[in-house]
């Protein structure tokens, strides 16, 4: 199979973005998880951990994981709060084939619910979850200040919403290391297990054109968060964003 090619992420429109997300996770479902593992040296298990040790559920006892995938945040949350219900949308129905099989082999299938659904666009009535996150998935929606505002729509006053993100923000003596891997060690060593090696590619781009902690914190300060806090993880490979629905105490 000829390898894709995708454009770069800074000169991507909203509907080319959107796109090409579509594309990438039609195609490399299949290996995703392992992919992530691998790529992260299972990182990223760790940073969703730190996530939901985070996470209060207060009143709803309900949790909205956006993007969701394959339900890996979506899973540790439930894990991690043995009473809460949980709900994950996203809008590749192949992830969230993977997922619903997850879900049904951790046995958590009474309390995990995955839906097909746009974050631009929550089919959810306001104020129905104590929590609503997205974990690395941020960066795939070209209009970040509109989905934040969806979160936040449907979260409690008060409620938190969550954005766990890889970022090309690393302490100085990471930084040259951590680019050597964004840009020529990641997307080689995935194009040897995935079918669509490019969309690696896409994914080294997408990191380095994440927002940096403050400017991403404004983003959400903007879209009607108060006392947005981020959180460095690993250097600063990847950054937990916190931020507080209005109206709350």
């Amino acid at each position: 199979m000829k390898d894709r090619r995708y454009p770069p992420v800074a000169g991507m429109s909203a509907a080319g973005q959107t796109a090409v997300v579509q594309d990438i996770f039609t195609t490399v479902h299949g290996r995703y998880d392992f992919l992530n593992h691998f790529l992260s040296l299972r990182r990223d298990v760790g940073w969703r951990d730190a996530a939901v040790s985070r996470m209060r559920f207060p009143r709803t006892r309900r949790f909205l994981d956006v993007a969701t995938g394959t339900a890996d945040l979506a899973i540790a949350a439930a894990r991690r709060h043995d009473d809460i219900q949980v709900i994950g949308v996203d809008f590749a129905a192949p992830m969230l084939e993977v997922g619903r099989r997850k879900v049904r082999e951790a046995g958590l299938d009474s309390r995990i619910e995955l839906r097909e659904a746009d974050a631009l666009a929550l089919p959810f009535a306001d104020g129905s979850f104590d929590v609503t996150a997205v974990a690395f998935g941020m960066r795939n929606i070209p209009d970040k200040g509109r989905a934040l505002r969806e979160m936040a729509r449907v979260t409690v006053p008060g409620g938190q919403v969550m954005i766990l993100e890889m970022t090309f923000a690393p302490t100085p003596l990471f930084r040259p290391m951590y680019h050597f891997y964004l840009v020529r060690l990641l997307p080689r060593v995935a194009r040897l297990f995935a079918r669509n090696g490019a969309g690696y590619h896409y994914l080294s781009d997408s990191i380095r054109a994440f927002p940096a902690p403050a400017a991403f914190a404004a983003v959400m300060t903007e879209a009607g968060l108060r006392r947005v806090a981020w959180h460095r993880l690993t250097f600063g490979s990847a950054y937990l964003h916190v931020g507080l629905v209005s109206g709350g105490a």
